[in-house]
């Protein structure tokens, strides 16, 4: 567990995460000169024609320093405040981050957003200064506001570039000196934190989990917590460019999990995996609920795909937990989904996700807020206002709130 470090890379959009991270893919050796290119952990069509991370993505490194072997968990985060509930989940499983800031466009909203969740969940932070190479960089003075901002020393600023792979040796050895090693009790029961999944048509839904205390051994009974279900473990491994089976994953570990499981709603991401025969008493606290920001209907094209709609949102919603939904009808559109988004970004990537992944046409309503009406003769009692058909009548409404 000593040789054990997980972290995450966060920042604010366009400031080199992933970039960083395929030199880090590649310093490391996880990657053959073959297999490079730019955007590695971008996997996604949507991900790569944009430019932009969607999903937050979990690789395994190894990496030998001052003649010790070492294993590096990481995972590289969006930095579209869009996606803020992807970066919440991977904090989750880290001990520490790497704040990447353009030495050219220095300190932005996510950057302090995603900082101030890193040190919520008391993440030990080592700064990186990126793109010092360009012109344009400012190195004096963006490591200025970093001081301001962190409160750190001048010389624990990391200078590197992605584009050319300056500084990813010092970014590395920062990551084992800095990061503390992961806590956890290998002799107590088994408890995993679940923090993404996702749906694989062929062997079912694949959970990526933490190893929080104990193990977990292939072919072992395993409990969700939440759900009370009980599964085999048919497959556990850690994932590197692809998959790599194992027999044991042990505490302070990252990993996925096949276990034949087909329905989308037995798996919930946040939830706690413990031994079906020997359970462990304490869940581990999961995320914060996520809060939408925008609203809007989808509805299918043609209402005989309702529940063919129903059963894709739902595997979509195991790889993005922040996409919420509610059965809805309209008098004009037949029945559908009120969905809850993080902002209007997020609306359209969860659209086009519909139509590309699982070949869903859509109608998608103008995009809104929920209301609170009052009214005077309840005074206490909270209208959810989602259409403004449903306002109470001006006569009976006391004030709104949005």
């Amino acid at each position: 567990m000593k040789q054990i470090r997980n972290f995450c890379i966060i920042a604010h959009i366009d400031h080199g995460k992933s970039t960083l991270a395929d030199r880090l893919l590649g310093a490391t050796q996880t990657v053959t000169a073959r297999e490079e290119k730019a955007q590695l952990l971008d996997n996604m069509d949507l991900e790569r024609e944009r430019g932009i991370t969607i999903k937050s993505h979990a690789i395994q490194m190894e990496y030998t320093y001052k003649g010790e072997e070492y294993i590096l968990n990481l995972i590289d985060t969006p930095g579209h405040v869009d996606f803020s509930y992807e970066v919440s989940r991977s904090i989750a499983a880290c001990e520490g981050a790497l704040l990447i800031v353009d030495a050219a466009q220095s300190i932005q909203a996510q950057t302090i957003s995603n900082l101030y969740l890193a040190l919520e969940n008391d993440l030990e932070i080592i700064p990186v200064l990126n793109k010092v190479d360009l012109p344009s960089a400012n190195p004096e003075e963006v490591s200025d506001d970093i001081i301001d901002l962190l409160g750190c020393k001048l010389e624990d600023i990391i200078h590197a570039s992605g584009k050319t792979g300056f500084g990813v040796e010092n970014i590395l050895a920062a990551i084992i000196e800095k990061i503390p090693p992961p806590k956890g009790n290998k002799e107590e029961p088994l408890q995993a934190l679940i923090f993404d999944s996702h749906y694989n048509p062929f062997r079912g839904i694949e959970v990526i989990f933490r190893v929080v205390n104990g193990e977990i051994k292939k072919g072992q009974k395993i409990k969700f917590m939440a759900t009370g279900n009980e599964y085999f473990a048919d497959e556990i491994g850690t994932l590197k460019l692809n998959q790599v089976p194992k027999n044991i994953i042990s505490t302070g570990d990252v990993g996925y999990l096949i276990s034949g499981i087909k329905e989308a709603k037995e798996v919930k991401v946040g939830d706690t995996l413990t031994d079906a025969k020997t359970p462990t008493t304490n869940m581990i606290t999961g995320f914060e609920d996520v809060k939408p920001m925008v609203f809007a209907g989808i509805y299918p094209v043609d209402t005989e795909d309702y529940e063919e709609l129903r059963a894709s949102m739902e595997k979509l919603q195991l790889n993005d937990a922040s996409l919420v939904f509610l059965p809805e009808s309209s008098a004009a559109l037949g029945f559908g989904f009120r969905c809850g988004f993080l902002g209007m970004l997020h609306m359209e990537i969860i659209q086009e996700r519909l139509e590309r992944e699982f070949d869903m046409t859509v109608i998608t309503t103008v995009p809104n807020v929920s209301y609170h009406a009052y009214t005077k003769k309840e005074p206490d009692t909270i209208l959810v206002v989602n259409n403004p058909s449903d306002l109470p009548e001006p006569s009976k409404l006391d004030f709104t709130i949005d």
